[in-house]
């Protein structure tokens, strides 16, 4: 049976906690990681949030398996609570119910995305260098 895409999100929403911009700060402050699944572009021509972790969407699943050959460490376990941020807060959305569906179920994410963390003149750093050979989704936070 087909869906719409307005039905996908709608029920990727239901899923998921999400957080406005201040309610997302308050939690990496309090340890929640930011996953930012921003192309790189985008991200070193508008900045980052700082201590986000950047795993492109198209890796995000390898990048976060409990038990693949592909994780990133600083993933932590099942329990991490996990905020997913992309431009607008809407790819962040169905890539947080990804996260759940893989059995992290704190898994969140911020409404309006980037644009709406930097109109609520929250932190915004430079991104960090790749390190050469290093995969993408596969590095440190910033």
């Amino acid at each position: 049976m087909r869906t719409t895409l307005d039905a996908l999100f709608a029920a990727a929403c239901e899923r998921i906690e999400r957080l406005d911009p201040a309610a997302a700060h308050a939690e990496l402050e309090d340890g929640a990681l930011v996953i930012d699944i921003r192309d790189g572009d985008v991200r070193r021509r508008t900045g980052v949030v700082p201590g986000s972790l950047h795993v492109p969407r198209t890796v995000l699943e390898w990048r976060v398996d409990p038990g693949g050959p592909w994780r990133n460490a600083q993933i932590g376990g099942l329990n991490t609570r996990l905020i997913v941020l992309c431009d607008h807060g809407c790819s962040s959305a169905l890539a947080a119910a990804t996260l759940v569906d893989l059995g992290f179920e704190r898994a969140a994410d911020v409404v309006g995305g980037f644009e709406a963390w930097q109109a609520a003149g929250l932190p915004v750093v430079a991104p960090r260098d790749p390190v050469a050979g290093e995969l993408p989704g596969g590095g440190p936070p910033d």
